[in-house]
């Protein structure tokens, strides 16, 4: 099933034509919200060339609205609130707080917004949107593997589904970095983006 997605006439008449509904997605047809407490959205970034740092935002928000019978007509929307960025060390968390990196106080917040989806086979999904750092916004695809339904002990159905993506920092004014003695330098320009959502099915 494709979970994000606005609507697209001719590809999900082309879908609709190809592919036989399964009843069980279908199901699943509905609103959702991120759960963000069971959530993550975190990254990992080279640094001084050998080593990773790894990071998460603490705070963030979205909903999902899912069309198992015509995945194109879905849709997603996230906010990430900046401040949230925790890296394990504080001084290095308030750099990156700051204008020379995302600038969290004049923009507080990272958005993304679904355009498209396409099923590239069994659970897997590619989700592309507009991602927005700063002032600027870009495209942006992320492949998904969708994880699959339950009904938690609270009777709330859920959803969820995991994936990442890579992205070039600089190309959304995050250009900051510090040359290496040895050669090389301190932040790598690639950045991998990772998503572990749960989202629960709102009440009809």
């Amino acid at each position: 099933m494709g979970l994000f997605g606005r609507k697209n006439t001719e590809s999900a008449t082309t879908t609709t034509a190809t592919l036989p509904v399964d009843p069980a997605l279908a199901a699943l047809t509905g609103d959702y919200t991120i759960d963000a407490a069971h959530s993550s959205i975190g990254f990992t970034v080279r640094h001084a060339m050998v080593t990773n740092v790894r990071g998460s935002f603490g705070e963030h928000e979205g909903t999902l609205t899912l069309n198992g019978s015509d995945p194109a007509a879905s849709s997603a929307s996230i906010d990430v609130k900046i401040a949230s960025v925790d890296t394990g060390i504080g001084d290095r968390d308030n750099h990156l707080r700051s204008g020379d990196f995302f600038d969290a106080e004049q923009f507080p917040l990272m958005s993304f917004r679904s355009t498209e989806a396409a099923h590239l086979g069994g659970d897997k999904y590619r989700i592309t949107g507009d991602l927005t750092i700063k002032d600027v916004t870009k495209p942006l695809s992320i492949d998904l593997e969708f994880n699959g339904t339950a009904t938690d002990p609270f009777g709330n159905e859920r959803v969820g589904f995991e994936g990442s993506a890579e992205i070039l920092r600089s190309e959304w004014g995050l250009t900051w970095n510090a040359a290496l003695e040895t050669g090389g330098v301190m932040v790598s320009d690639k950045v991998k983006l990772n998503f572990d959502i749960s989202a629960i099915k709102n009440a009809a």
